[in-house]
């Protein structure tokens, strides 16, 4: 059956993987050559510039309602803002590529947690275990690499901020999301984001961008590999019925991303550190699995 899709379809998981896990390097890469709220000021932008001309071509319908208006909005400030906001100053901060993207990984750990409260079911011992797990297997990691650069506190406390940001997103979607057209959320997102990056980006104190062929590089890549062909590949694989596949994508997400990050960066991820990914991700499966009845 699977036989029958299309080429990119079926290379779809590879193809997303890879350009997903490559966007914490590529970001602390970019980093190099302008200030953080410069760079997502930007990639939004040019985000929200792709978008309003591919809803002029298709016309998607908008919101029906202020409430749908607010809800979409408040996703879109909470992932675009905070989420990506909070995760390029931890990165512009000291924190680790692979830690960052380990970090962001237990997201689904704390919904898991969190989500059974607003719809009054009870926390499974799965969740909390999986939560355990996940947070030893982080410490083991975070401890691993301290070892080799001393850790940052405004770095961690930045990449704390920004998991609750896409915690608390993941959440008020599942209790207030409607389904908009992908060209209709993602306008709106990357709009609101970028107005919600204003007021980091007014207080910047470098404004400053080293142009060259490598920052245009980070861009195209931030731009187009991440925030369209990534998330249109996820688009596609959740609605041809692979959400399984999909969600197991994100377990392989931190160790590609320290991988990449060696490769670009020179990061280094000791062997123990390795162990603690590997511990962290059999939390997430254990949170995120369903309970057996």
């Amino acid at each position: 059956m699977s036989s029958d899709r299309p080429i990119w379809l079926r290379l779809a998981p590879v193809i997303f993987l890879v350009l997903w896990s490559g966007g914490y390097a590529v970001a602390k890469a970019g980093l190099g050559y302008a200030a953080p709220m410069v760079i997502l000021a930007m990639r939004f932008a040019l985000v929200v510039a792709v978008m309003a001309v591919l809803w002029l071509v298709l016309r998607p319908p908008l919101p029906k309602t202020r409430a749908e208006w607010g809800h979409l909005a408040m996703v879109g400030l909470l992932i675009q803002s905070v989420y990506f906001g909070m995760s390029y100053y931890a990165l512009d901060s000291g924190v680790a590529a692979g830690t960052l993207a380990l970090l962001m990984t237990l997201q689904p750990v704390m919904v898991a947690l969190v989500a059974p409260r607003w719809t009054g079911e009870q926390v499974g011992w799965n969740q909390w275990s999986g939560l355990i797990l996940g947070l030893l297997g982080a410490w083991v990691v975070i401890a691993a690499r301290a070892a080799l650069e001393p850790p940052s506190v405004a770095g961690f406390t930045f990449a704390v901020i920004g998991l609750g940001g896409i915690v608390v997103a993941s959440l008020w979607e599942k209790r207030f999301g409607v389904q908009h057209h992908p060209v209709t959320s993602n306008l709106v997102g990357y709009a609101v984001g970028l107005v919600g990056i204003l007021p980091l980006l007014a207080v910047q104190d470098d404004l400053s961008i080293t142009w060259g062929w490598p920052f245009l590089g980070v861009m195209v890549y931030l731009v187009l590999g991440n925030s369209l062909v990534a998330v249109g590949l996820l688009l596609a694989m959740i609605r041809v019925g692979d959400v399984a596949k999909v969600s197991a994508l994100f377990f392989l997400v931190p160790p590609l991303a320290a991988v990449l990050a060696w490769a670009l960066l020179g990061e280094v991820m000791p062997p123990v550190a390795w162990g603690g990914m590997a511990l962290a991700g059999t939390g997430v499966v254990l949170a995120t699995r369903k309970a057996v009845r």
